[in-house]
């Protein structure tokens, strides 16, 4: 008895638990932000009103809005909600002259997005009933509210003002079928049971119906899924449009170029963007990733404001005419009246809508626009071929540099979208084939000309096709206008880092829950973040007030805090040393004259190598420190490393750990020379959670070479050293130097060709929040020795969500040193110290001059002597 009262006690806890997981199951699903939604009522999915959905008033018609030209059906998956459909939603989605909405499985949830959980349907592959049902619900819901219908993936981009143009131009009131056009593959074509002459628009760049397509097809698409013939959705689609709407995709040659699909995968528009097959498309696909769709948006909108400045431009240079017509004189223009009392320039300089200086934008196009009044004024043109050729560059023939070449290849392909405007109502199409030669001078105060004889190949396709070569001069100028400034907040709340793009040594987990995702669910933000019934705004206040030593930036109230002052911020200077104990010495006088005597808000921490080669210069490095310690009472940190091998990246890092998570550190060289401007440039361009910044720092040539007389002049010619000593010198009693002039003064350098070079590839000198650094990761620790450690870091911020912010500094100068290049460093890093100490010699003009007076290096005897 109690055996069979054992098993009927597990028999009925194992019903017991299948029921209750059965309940479990149904009652709670898991969503796609992992938050759980129960059984109740009043929590079950209530299917929103279509016109609601998609922000549509029952009384808008394509009569009476500009809103209803096209609707989009964006077919996506559940786990694509967060990434690529959102990013749909927030780029293209907003310029559409329509509505967007979009189909997923039956679970799929989105708070935010449109969003047709379709009843029946999951996301498995291939999509050929959420298609089909997508097309259903569609005509259902919006058939007679829209003209056009379009089919589109997640992973699809479309320029959304290019659609409009395209599709006004198209009767919508036939039955149209649009898309690009296939077959399939050769070894498809024999099991798609398509005959000779059908075909099907392929379904990533994008598909077209017109209303009456949709009207014709929609109501047998329940046959269409029934009669199957393959697997292929765009291919089912095809043969259901073409048995009961009766058209076939469009066969035109051009539909590969505008729905343009790349062949490139996962690879495909994540490189230059500027190619003539990116600029003609309206539909690029594939977008894998969706960051790119983001990276697309803003190329496209960039452009977008060029083609409106362009026909600003236009406008402004029309009004210029007309006014000259009618004698009006220049300086009246601006305050010109038209008929009836109405201002011309209604906005002026400062105010909201101010429409720019038409003496300025309304210039005449004219090559000689600029009068050179000396023969020193005037702006040669260089001559450009396969390379260029300059009187004003001290090397007359080089290589075409790539700024200049990616300048000219958007000034040719920008022509050529202007010749061929009116191509295709004249049946011919005019491609470009080559640059031959032309010119091109740059004036700063103006702007460029150009003047270049261009190639072409001529093509006409109606009529009587032919092709022929062409050659055509194009006279431009790219204007210049004045300078506009932007202010932009000095702070923001900190944004989320994707994992994806952090470096290795980040901790993912304490990042997330750092930096808490604002689209949680109310269910989920507790605590730090509380969203329940709280706006943004006031939940990240709430939030962030809870935090001890809260920056002033963070903090929105103005009544408390109107203005947040930087001047007086805190800064960590981490200074790397091995040996060096006179340049060290050099160093310190340069901080205790900045910083020091006037009780600047910086604090000096080094990190000191035993060198064993020279193993007095730590001891005396040491005394040094103490001795400024004692003498100022004012703390200076030092990180003993002893005899470790050095590694500039490991010694900064063990400098940051002398610093907390908020405070702003400077890396900087034991060869760096600062002054005051330093300081402030540094805490005004550096932005916690936003922005870091890698000043541009001016590196001394080598001083025997700048001073050198074979380096300066020819034989026998005599030549003037200017010294400057002029600068510490006040020229009149009211050019009276204050200690921080003087100081600057000092503590700075000419900033010259003859003396230097901003170091353009140098991102060594940084400042950064530490919190900042550690959210990437910070250093690659594997690398030692020399270089590149720095390169890495460098990259990795470009990849992150922070701004990387670069400026030439000329208050931040590198004092010449011979570099030493270790044999044994890795190639990369070999490579990079041979172009560093090679660039810190001289100057171009430097080299010039000794080969001319010493033309025994470029001709050596022996070789005379072999000729």
């Amino acid at each position: 008895m109690p055996r069979r009262s054992k098993w009927m006690h597990l028999a009925a806890g194992v019903v017991a638990g299948v029921t209750l997981g059965m309940f479990f199951k149904l009652c709670l699903r898991s969503s796609s932000r992992t938050t759980l939604e129960t059984c109740p009522e009043a929590n079950k999915y209530v299917a929103p009103d279509p016109l609601a959905l998609i922000d549509i008033r029952p009384e808008e018609t394509v009569q009476n809005s500009n809103r209803t030209l096209v609707f989009v059906g964006v077919m996506t998956a559940e786990r694509y909600l967060g990434t690529r459909a959102k990013a749909v939603y927030d780029t293209w989605a907003q310029d559409l002259p329509g509505r967007i909405a979009f189909f997923s499985s039956e679970v799929s949830r989105a708070p935010g997005l449109p969003l047709v959980p379709l009843k029946t349907v999951d996301d498995s592959y291939p999509p050929q009933k959420k298609s089909f049902l997508m097309i259903l619900y569609m005509y259902e819901k919006y058939g007679d509210r829209f003209e056009w219908f379009m089919r589109a993936d997640d992973d699809v981009y479309v320029r959304a003002d290019k659609l409009e143009d395209f599709l006004r131009s198209v009767d919508s009131r036939k039955a149209q079928f649009i898309g690009q056009a296939g077959r399939g593959t050769a070894a498809e074509r024999n099991v798609l049971a398509l005959d000779y002459n059908e075909n099907f628009c392929m379904g990533g760049p994008g598909v077209l119906f017109s209303r009456e397509t949709l009207r014709r097809v929609a109501p047998h698409v329940k046959y269409c899924l029934k009669h199957l013939y393959t697997t292929h959705e765009d291919v089912e689609l095809g043969r259901c449009v073409a048995k009961f709407a009766g058209v076939p995709c469009t066969w035109s040659y051009d539909m590969q170029m505008i729905l343009h699909h790349n062949s490139s995968g996962e690879n495909a528009y994540t490189g230059r963007l500027k190619k003539r097959e990116v600029h003609r498309a309206i539909t690029l696909h594939p977008v894998k990733n969706y960051r790119h769709m983001y990276r697309l948006h803003s190329y496209f909108k960039n452009l977008r404001i060029q083609e409106i400045r362009e026909r600003s431009v236009d406008l402004h240079r029309d009004i210029a005419a007309s006014l000259r017509e009618l004698a009006v004189p220049e300086d009246q223009v601006e305050d010109y009246m038209l008929p009836g009392g109405i201002p011309l320039f209604p906005a002026k300089v400062g105010d909201r809508g101010y429409l720019g200086n038409n003496k300025i934008l309304g210039a005449p196009l004219d090559m000689d626009r600029y009068k050179p009044k000396t023969l020193d004024e005037i702006v040669p043109f260089d001559f450009i071929s396969r390379s260029i050729y300059s009187v004003s560059h001290n090397n007359p023939k080089r290589k075409i540099e790539t700024p200049l070449k990616e300048s000219i290849d958007d000034v040719i392909r920008e022509v050529m979208e202007i010749i061929n405007v009116p191509s295709r109502q004249r049946g011919r199409i005019i491609d470009f084939n080559e640059l031959l030669y032309g010119y091109t001078r740059l004036q700063p105060l103006h702007g460029v000309d150009h003047v270049l004889d261009l190639l072409l190949r001529y093509r006409r396709y109606r009529g009587k096709k032919m092709t022929a070569a062409v050659r055509r001069h194009a006279y431009l100028q790219q204007t210049f206008t004045g300078m506009e400034i932007r202010e932009l907040p000095m702070g923001e709340p900190p944004t989320f880092e994707d994992p994806d793009i952090l470096g290795k040594g980040a901790n993912i987990k304490e990042i997330i829950n750092e930096y808490n995702d604002f689209d949680e669910t109310s269910q989920q933000q507790t605590g730090f973040l509380d969203f329940g019934k709280r706006s943004v705004r006031e939940a990240l206040e709430n939030g962030l007030m809870k935090l001890q030593n809260l920056p002033n930036v963070l903090k929105w109230n103005t009544e408390e805090f109107e203005e947040y002052t930087v001047y007086d911020r805190m800064i960590y200077f981490i200074l790397p040393l091995l040996g060096r104990q006179e340049i060290f010495s050099r160093f310190m006088k340069n901080y205790e004259d900045i910083v020091l005597k006037s009780n600047e808000a910086v604090t000096l921490v080094v990190v000191l190598y035993l060198d064993g080669k020279n193993p007095l210069d730590f001891r005396k490095s040491m005394s040094l420190i103490n001795y400024y310690k004692e003498t100022y009472g004012k703390e200076i940190r030092v990180v003993n490393m002893g005899s470790k091998t050095f590694s500039r990246g490991a010694a900064l890092t063990e400098g940051l750990k002398m610093c907390s998570s908020d405070d702003l550190v400077f890396f900087i060289d034991v060869d760096m020379m600062f002054n005051y401007i330093t300081l402030r440039r540094i805490r005004i361009n550096t932005i916690k959670y936003n922005q870091v910044y890698f000043p541009i720092v001016f590196s001394e040539y080598n001083p025997e070479v700048v001073n050198g007389e074979d380096y300066n002049k020819f034989k026998d010619e005599n030549v003037v050293l200017n010294m400057n000593l002029g600068k510490y010198v006040a020229s009149s009693e009211y050019d009276v130097k204050s200690d921080r002039e003087i100081a600057n003064l000092k503590y700075s350098n000419d900033i010259n060709d003859d003396y230097g070079y901003f170091r353009q590839y140098g991102f060594g000198i940084l400042a950064v929040y530490k919190r900042d650094l550690e959210r990437v990761g910070g250093f690659d620790l594997k690398i030692k020795g020399w270089g590149l450690e720095d390169v890495q870091l460098f990259e990795t911020f470009i990849k992150s969500n922070l701004t990387v912010y670069r400026a030439p500094d000329d208050s931040l100068v590198h004092i010449f040193h011979s570099v030493d290049c270790d044999k044994n460093l890795v190639k990369s890093q070999f490579k990079m110290c041979l172009g560093t100490k090679a660039s810190t010699y001289g100057s171009e003009k430097h080299m010039i001059y000794y080969m001319l007076n010493h033309p025994e290096v470029l001709w050596p005897e022996e070789e005379k002597g072999a000729s």
